[in-house]
């Protein structure tokens, strides 16, 4: 495997000028409104958190419940490849004692973002020591099942203001794998303990209990899978987010519709001819779209190639959970449903829950 880049999360290609203006309309809120930004916690007091993304914020809110005021910067369905900090939001980063990011370069925005809020509170790196694949970089091994812990570098990141957390342009879907999420969640926790005001008792039992609880997840995906011969196991995917589930649990990967890690992409009509002449030649009996995504450029390549399509309910969650009450709601729930569909659609059934997951 190769090992992970260090380097400074790299800049969107907006113009400095709209974080200023943004920097200045998180003056003029400061002076008349508290955050308003989405995913806020019913925490009265306590720390202030801001979480990036979904899935971050399901990890931050697991381990401090509700001991802190957390703000999840993304919404269910939204994409964190491209995204635009509201005013809102920025005074949310400016109050922020604690901001948690993805890393591994999902979030090109956030460098210029705290840059123009004035954040100076702690900033945490989920993917702090995780190893990540590059392109194209699907046959692979990180020895998922050798110890109970999936390999980690021991390298630490620099840390020069908000340069030099990142590790470059590595497939950063590292959740994919719950092995993965423990050490992100690890990571969180331990950043936590260092932010004034947190209850260090409670963070460090949440974090027990949550790491039991994605151990079992991880034991169950394994048991639910292992029942197809790995030859069966192919799956075609809506972009490039399941490079990491794909290794841990040995699935054959045949292609996807955005041959990308960034799900704004587009595909060409040579890359959509060639997926469907590998969906042919594979003998794969699927296209799963995913929930953050339109499902008309698989639904297409799915009539072409003549299998069926997951889509709508039964899309998978990659980039983002989903909204409340859908079975997507958290990391779990996501990758019980993603798991469970992805086994159904090779003919099988997956394994019975156990209590933990239920």
């Amino acid at each position: 495997m190769p090992s992970p880049q260090h380097h400074s999360l790299p800049r969107a290609s907006r113009t400095l000028g709209t974080f200023t203006a943004l920097g200045a309309g998180v003056l003029l809120l400061s002076a008349c409104a508290g955050p308003a930004a989405s995913g806020t916690s019913d925490a009265d007091g306590g720390p202030r958190i801001v979480a990036t993304t979904t899935q971050v914020g399901d990890f931050v809110h697991e381990l401090v419940g509700d001991t802190a005021e957390v703000t999840q910067l993304l919404s269910p369905g939204q994409s964190a490849h491209s995204f635009d900090p509201s005013a809102a939001q920025m005074l949310a980063l400016a109050d922020a004692d604690a901001v948690v990011m993805n890393g591994a370069g999902l979030e090109s925005w956030l460098d210029d973002a705290l840059d123009a809020s004035g954040f100076d509170g702690e900033l945490i790196d989920a993917s702090t020591g995780v190893e990540l694949f590059g392109t194209d970089d699907h046959d692979h091994d990180h020895d998922h099942d050798q110890d109970g812990d999936a390999e980690h570098s021991d390298d630490e990141h620099a840390d020069e203001g908000h340069e030099g957390h990142d590790h470059g342009d590595g497939n950063p879907h590292i959740w994919t794998d719950p092995e993965l999420a423990v050490a992100m969640v690890e990571n969180i926790a331990t950043g936590l303990q260092g932010v004034a005001g947190i209850d260090a008792a409670r963070l460090e039992a949440n974090e027990s209990a949550y790491v039991g609880q994605l151990e079992a997840l991880d034991d169950w995906i394994e048991q639910s899978v292992d029942q197809v011969p790995e030859a069966e196991r192919l799956l075609v995917t809506n972009h490039d987010a399941f490079t990491y589930y794909i290794d841990a649990y040995h699935l054959v990967f045949v292609g996807s519709v955005i041959p990308s890690f960034d799900d704004n992409a587009e595909p060409s009509a040579d890359e959509i001819d060639r997926l469907v002449a590998d969906i042919e030649a594979t003998g794969a009996k699927a296209v799963f779209s995913e929930a953050s995504i339109s499902p008309k450029a698989a639904e297409a390549i799915g009539s072409e190639a003549g299998v069926a399509v997951y889509s709508g309910p039964d899309a998978l969650y990659g980039d983002s959970l989903g909204a409340a009450g859908t079975e997507g709601e958290t990391y779990v729930g996501s990758q019980i449903h993603n798991t469970r569909l992805i086994v159904e659609s090779w003919g099988a059934e997956p394994s019975a829950l156990p209590g933990a997951l239920q």
